[in-house]
């Protein structure tokens, strides 16, 4: 991910300048104080085009032909353009322009210009894109009006020459109505380009917040807005906000950030856990029950509410364990006993998490596999140290994915007779190889571990990975932990016959 764009939001000022640097100096200080208001990352976008070359002769002057006009009736000179990207420096903003051809590029370096803007139209514009490729500045591209293909060739090509990339999902409509928005497809771009920042140019009608606060919940993390300010003579496009409905406007997305959260994970509060419980049912004894009788399910019922700290009706059913009471309890008195899960409810409960990655992963196992669970440490300890190995065949030439949960560790050792290689499918691991040599691998990356190489892995937020090897051999494993290494093989793993 791109810090530079992360939470970007970006005021489009195009021609709103009227032709004025002044009135242009006048929209840079009401973005200043929106940034400071709303305490933003912002940015003030400006459009650069060399009109003396960027117009065909014969058609300089013309009122008849679309948009040339307005190019012409509000053109701004190269020091004056220089002074409003100082103001932006001035106002803590970033400054961001769209060139629309070469020479627009060069004054963008000229100028010390933050960020190079793509225009939908000139996304195909492979002479402007190669021009703003070597400019070695962070790119972001508008893709309005752009095919999936399209879109592909336009990542395949900065990502090929490493720029600092990101991508706006664009409607080049002005304004945009909302059944025309498309925001269903900046989701399909999120989960297309995983490790780009994509974001949301929107050309609404300055009114409308709904279609920004629902970019955001579908993973926009950079935004874009055309803005204006009003006068007595200059009145604002369709499509541009004034500083007040951009107000508004931050206001709403704020509002939706929140409803969305800080991440992708569900954070329980102690209220929200106290509040379910109060509605739970507790167990009671349906008969007196001496201390060290084994209660079973005959011997308790379940109603509520529960009082503090007593056994609930789902705690008893869950591992369908036997209780021994701890103390004597007469008919109707709450029980108060725990039971540790079993070896086998907690690989129950390793499976789920193994299905829910390949869930979220989209990875399919199809029907011949087998499945072992790797516990160094006993299934107790799974979760802190191990992995889920699925072995897909095994040859001359062997397959396995490898799953592992948030936070866990897989121990050092090496292979007698196995050369592997691991390719992350989803997720992020770090291997540690020969005990020096460390590899923070993403989706895509390839590592090789030769026979006799030390290696250990972890993951913070989970993996899967593919390991491709030669033949895969049992007692093939040497661990440097001694308390692992005299163990027999099975007693470090548990065998799956169904998953």
């Amino acid at each position: 991910m791109n810090n530079g764009f992360e939470n970007l939001t970006i005021f489009e000022m195009a021609n709103n300048h009227q032709g004025s640097v002044e009135h242009g100096l006048r929209i840079i200080e009401a973005v200043g104080k929106l940034s400071r208001s709303h305490d933003l990352h912002a940015a003030v976008k400006l459009q650069y085009r060399e009109l003396d070359s960027f117009i065909h002769p014969d058609f300089k002057g013309r009122d008849d032909v679309k948009h040339i006009p307005r190019l012409e009736s509000t053109r701004l000179t190269e020091p004056e353009f220089r002074t409003l990207v100082e103001a932006m420096r001035e106002q803590g903003l970033t400054s961001v322009v769209t060139p629309f051809d070469e020479a627009s590029v060069e004054q963008c370096l000229d100028h010390g210009v933050g960020i190079l803007k793509v225009a939908s139209c000139s996304a195909k514009d492979w002479p402007l894109l190669e021009a703003v490729a070597a400019a070695n500045r962070p790119v972001i591209a508008s893709t309005g009006g752009l095919s999936l293909y399209e879109i592909d060739n336009l990542v395949s090509f900065f990502m090929h020459i490493g720029t600092e990339f990101a991508l706006m999902h664009c409607v080049a409509l002005y304004p945009t109505p909302n059944e025309r928005a498309s925001i269903n497809f900046l989701g399909k771009l999120c989960r297309r380009y995983p490790y780009l920042t994509v974001g949301y140019s929107g050309h609404e009608a300055p009114e409308n917040v709904e279609v920004g606060q629902i970019a955001v919940s579908k993973g926009a993390r950079m935004l874009e807005r055309h803005i204006g300010v009003p006068t007595d003579t200059i009145t604002l496009n369709g499509y541009s906000m004034s500083p007040q409905e951009a107000d508004a406007w931050l206001g709403a997305i704020a509002r939706a950030k929140a409803i969305c959260g800080t991440d992708e994970q569900k954070h329980t509060t102690q209220s929200e856990i106290d509040s379910l419980l109060s509605l739970q049912r507790g167990v009671f004894a349906a008969r007196s029950i001496e201390k060290g009788e084994v209660m079973t399910r005959e011997d308790v019922f379940f109603a509520m509410p529960p009082s503090e700290g007593q056994t609930t009706s789902g705690e008893f059913g869950q591992y369908r364990a036997s209780y021994v009471a701890s103390q004597d309890y007469e008919e109707r008195a709450a029980i108060f006993e725990r039971s540790q899960p079993d070896d086998m409810h907690m690989i129950r409960g390793v499976v789920h998490d193994a299905k829910g990655l390949l869930y979220e992963a989209g990875i399919h196992l199809g029907d011949e596999f087998e499945i072992e669970i790797s516990h160094h440490y006993g299934m107790h300890h799974f979760r802190q140290t191990g992995a889920v190995i699925v072995s897909c065949f095994n040859r001359e030439y062997c397959k396995k994915l490898i799953m592992m949960l948030p936070g866990q560790k897989h121990p050092n050792h090496k292979h007698i007779k196995k050369e592997e290689t691991f390719q992350v499918l989803w997720g992020d691991l770090e291997v540690t190889r020969n005990n020096d040599e460390v590899f923070q691998l993403r989706p895509g990356d390839h590592l090789l571990v030769q026979r006799g190489n030390w290696h250990r892995f972890t993951t913070r937020n989970g993996v899967i990975f593919e390991e491709v090897s030669t033949t895969a051999y049992k007692n093939d494993s040497r661990y440097e932990d001694e308390e692992i290494a005299k163990l027999d093989p099975m007693e470090r793993k548990t065998v799956l016959e169904d998953f």
